[in-house]
């Protein structure tokens, strides 16, 4: 996000009143902004020179902003300042006009043909009577910058020149000649250089050589002249001196040239409303005319307003609140957008200036109207569904195939999902054509110019890279190749594939064979016709010939296997044999039905399954028991569901952290689903619910949570009249009673206890840069990082050699609250004493 720095003083008064930090800092947050930092010119030059250099500088306090990166219209103090106090309702929205000169034709800007070979659009406006201060003149100057570095990206693609326009004449021209033929004095420089000899000059400034690549290898330089052959700039790089604002400028005449048409009239919009302000007629902009090199002639700047029309219905959905239209409307407003209702509904029409080109959807219009709502205002609620996250099936089996594939001796790989056309083709004996290859429009590289097709370049350049290494070399990749395919709306389309090398002095073929058998028996495909898997030989120009074969699976061609050709082998600078292996791992999962993955990966999935409805798999009643009754009380009660409730509220599971057949026992307790009212237990139940089909695998109870069933009445008549031991029915009844409600009132205390806190104890090596480090200051930055849940113990210095000792420092801390890494970031952060942190043990507690 860009930050922008205004003088808060200056900022005050621009909003007519004080503000305290942190009032500030809330108003900031209402506003979608960040007050990052509060500074000052000579706190900056200190921590980035030292104290010596920032003697003179000056102790105004400074307020660092974050600004959305697409909100052009607040990285200045003008517009910052419009934006608040329409926010606040002490402003209306500014209404932004294009006026024509009150004596005289319009200022020209024409553009030759020999333009097109560099930047071939421009625009320019005026700023009439505009009146400058030292505030005024510094945020001018400040807001080009703060667009070159955004939107116009490091003035690639538009660059801004301002000129005082009582300097120079109009017509003016732009157009592009030889850098040799450019002559003129540049802006703080006291004689004139060509643009061959600018070039040379600039390469060691370091503002401006950052610019320079952009038209340095271009034949011809852009230029823009008066009618008096005056050079007003080169863009995008310098101006000329002659045409320099200054203070006592009055009239401005902005260009900006571009590559991008669209984005140099956002430039020109967004220069000319923010300080429009100054001119004697505020906010108006006189127009001046761009002639192409077609003969077509265009006014600018265009400061088009436009209007969009949505529902409030939809704002409230969205956002999750339930205002009405005309408050919806009035929140709008609040962000600079001009809303009314239309009378047709619950509809609204939102007025967009030109100040916010950021908005280009609907959905950028409720996020505005979320703002100016309040986001601490949007009342929290329980969503009203509750869902269970499961691992994409794909992902799920490449990650239990890549545990197998590295179990049976083979590394894994990974490689870059670019590479260049010959590796995919020429290398391995193809044609470009043939492969389906996704290119890329602007490579920046050789080497990554097209999206691969095939996992085996990859492969083969890593083993080109370990030569050196051990013999045999067997590697593996599971990763995505990109396939061109009409059938998408992108295109093209992502494929899963699986590739293996076997790199030795012998091919090793029959290694390579062993490992399609072992995946084929992981995912549970037989070694048949039909049904099954098999392999027949093959050409193809990437093997050697006879030494190929194709895989199918249930007759469907899967992938190849085989001796790499020699030629191959060469042309990726390898001597010996490699045989390969590649086949796709997407149809295994199938595609006539999608298993949620709750449970471990089924390995086939070709073959058709009629899985059972919600309604079917949760009916089994011979396994269920039939007692409702628990420790918790009884489950077809509110009492004893509140009670489950209420122990669920912090708990994932019954038991432990993993689900288990104690879930299962009293999953199966409750009758009915529960209702939303218990939302913890209704949570719990929904995921206990997907574990139906695999209950029996899961882990068996630690304890018993639900108890027998109290014996129904005997219907032998005999059976009541019989009693040994002279018990009452009453009595056991109340007996019963009163245990569940110790059951339940232990369950309750026992779900009350603190639950243990794991603790870890970590020594920690803290690395000095070298032996004139204070270490004493080093131990006390260290020893400075707080965190809750952190602890630090004892401390002793350890020679490294040359005279350099490291720190050694122990602490002990809270898993859940602070991990190494944590650590590690905190106190590197000390770069003036620290070089680096290890650890140097790790013990759980």
């Amino acid at each position: 996000m860009p930050t922008v720095g205004v003088k808060r003083d200056l900022l005050f008064r621009a909003l007519g009143r004080t503000y305290t930090d942190e009032e500030f800092d809330e108003l900031c947050f209402e506003f979608g902004l960040e007050l990052d930092e509060i500074t000052s010119e000579k706190e900056i030059i200190s921590k980035e020179q030292g104290d010596s250099k920032a003697s003179g500088a000056s102790d105004v306090v400074l307020y660092k902003i974050d600004v959305p990166a697409n909100r052009y219209d607040l990285l200045c103090l003008e517009g910052l300042v419009r934006g608040l106090q329409v926010f606040k309702n002490t402003l209306d929205a500014p209404r932004y006009r294009r006026v024509s000169p009150t004596s005289g034709e319009p200022q020209k800007l024409i553009i030759t043909k020999e333009t097109a070979a560099v930047r071939p659009h421009a625009v320019a406006a005026v700023l009439r009577d505009i009146t400058f201060t030292q505030e005024r003149y510094d945020s001018f100057i400040e807001l080009q910058e703060k667009l070159h570095q955004n939107i116009c990206r490091k003035r690639s693609l538009v660059a801004i020149g301002t000129h005082d326009l009582d300097t120079i004449s109009g017509p003016f021209t732009y157009t592009a000649k030889p850098p040799g033929d450019i002559s003129f004095k540049p802006l703080s420089q006291t004689k004139e250089y060509t643009a061959t000899q600018l070039m040379s000059l600039y390469k060691t400034d370091s503002h401006l050589r950052h610019y320079l690549h952009i038209i340095e290898d271009k034949p011809v330089y852009p230029v823009i002249y008066d009618s008096n052959g005056v050079v007003l700039s080169m863009p995008p790089i310098i101006n000329g001196d002659h045409s320099k604002i200054t203070l006592k400028t009055k009239n401005v005449f902005i260009e900006c040239t571009a590559t991008d048409l669209t984005k140099a009239k956002i430039v020109l919009d967004m220069m000319v409303t923010m300080f429009s302000e100054y001119c004697s007629q505020p906010f108006t902009v006189e127009e001046a005319e761009v002639v192409c090199p077609d003969g077509k002639t265009c006014k600018y700047p265009e400061l088009a307003y436009r209007k969009e029309r949505l529902s409030s219905e939809f704002i409230n959905k969205k956002v999750g609140i339930n205002e009405s239209t005309e408050k919806i409307a009035q929140l709008l407003t609040r962000m600079c957008l001009l809303s009314q209702p239309t009378g047709d509904g619950d509809e609204i029409e939102v007025e967009i200036p030109p100040t916010r080109s950021d908005v280009i959807h609907a959905c950028d219009i409720m996020e505005d109207a979320a703002m100016a709502y309040g986001f601490n205002n949007i009342t929290r609620t329980t969503p009203r569904t509750y869902t269970v996250a499961n691992q994409f099936p794909l992902n799920k089996l490449t990650e239990l195939l890549r545990q197998d594939l590295a179990a049976a001796g083979f590394t894994e790989a990974l490689n870059f999902a670019l590479c260049s056309q010959e590796d995919i083709a020429d290398k391995l004996g193809k044609k470009i054509s043939e492969t389906k290859a996704a290119h890329i429009s602007n490579p920046k590289t050789a080497e990554f110019q097209v999206a691969r097709t095939t996992l085996l370049p990859g492969l083969l350049k890593t083993i080109a890279a370990n030569r050196k290494m051990p013999l045999p070399l067997k590697l593996f990749e599971i990763s995505d190749v990109v396939l061109k395919d009409e059938t998408k709306d992108v295109g093209a389309r992502n494929c899963r594939r699986f590739c293996a090398v076997y790199y030795n002095k012998s091919p090793g073929f029959e290694v390579i064979h062993g490992l399609l058998d072992r995946t084929m028996q992981l995912l549970e495909v037989k070694s048949v016709r039909g049904d099954g898997y098999h392999i027949q030989a093959a050409d193809d120009s990437t093997f050697f010939p006879g030494r190929c074969a194709e895989i199918f699976v249930r007759g469907k061609s899967v992938g190849r296997l085989g001796v790499l050709h020699p030629d191959v082998i060469n042309r990726f600078e390898l001597t010996m044999p490699c045989s390969a292996l590649e086949m796709d791992i997407e149809p295994f999962l199938g595609l006539t039905a999608e298993t949620t993955l709750t449970h471990d990966v089924p390995m086939q999935e070709v073959v058709k399954h009629e899985f059972p409805t919600q309604d079917q798999s949760l009916q089994a009643p011979s396994s269920r028991p039939t007692s409702t009754k628990t420790v918790f009380g009884d489950m077809s009660t509110p009492v004893g569901l509140k009670a489950l409730n209420d122990f669920l509220a912090d708990k994932s599971y019954m038991e432990g952290f993993t689900a288990s057949q104690a879930d299962t026992a009293v999953f199966d307790a409750i009758p009915s689903p529960p209702s939303s009212t218990f939302c913890h237990l209704r949570r719990w139940y929904n995921h206990i619910k997907s574990f139906q089909r695999e209950k029996a695998n899961l882990p068996t109870a630690k304890s018993q949570l639900v108890l027998a069933a109290t014996p129904p009445a005997s219907a032998n008549p005999r059976d009541d009249e019989i009693d040994l031991f002279g018990s009452d029915d009453e009595d056991s009844a109340e007996a019963a009673r009163i245990k569940e409600e110790r059951l339940a009132e232990y369950a309750a205390k026992k779900s009350k206890k603190p639950a243990l806190i794991a603790k870890s104890s970590i020594l920690l090596d803290v690395k000095p840069w070298d032996d004139e480090t204070d270490m004493g200051k080093l131990e006390e930055c260290v020893r400075s990082v707080s965190m809750d849940g952190l602890l630090w113990g004892q401390s002793k210095l350890v020679p490294v050699g040359y005279g350099i000792k490291k720190l050694q420092i122990g602490c002990v801390v809270e898993d859940d609250k602070v991990g190494t890494d944590l650590l590690e970031e905190a106190i590197t952060a000390f770069e003036e004493y620290v070089q680096s942190v290890d650890v140097a043990a790790f013990n759980k507690i």
